[in-house]
């Protein structure tokens, strides 16, 4: 569905206390769903391509890094960071 970026956010922060502590499997389009889990897989034409944390992903300069670059590099300084960590840290491979 089509949600403002502050409500996707909520939702995004309301999704990981709830997932805190528990194993979880999420399917998603969206990188912002995915780019906190401990491990993604990235999916093409049925078959992993790619796995590997965010940070490790976007390193590969591969697939992952394609679909970052045309959803999210621009969006990132717009959302509010992780703990007080500018967004452009996250983003560059802080943790």
């Amino acid at each position: 569905s089509s949600v403002d970026t502050e409500t996707e956010y909520l939702i995004q922060q309301t999704l990981a206390e709830l997932m805190k502590g528990r194993t979880t499997f999420v399917i998603a389009q969206r990188l912002r769903t995915v780019k906190m889990a401990d491990e993604i897989l990235v999916l093409q034409d049925g078959e992993i391509v790619e796995r590997g944390t965010h940070n490790q992903l976007l390193r590969k300069a591969g697939l992952y890094r394609q679909i970052y670059d045309l959803e999210l590099r621009d969006q990132e300084e717009a959302l509010p960071s992780r703990a007080g960590e500018p967004a452009s840290a996250t983003a560059a491979g802080g943790s």
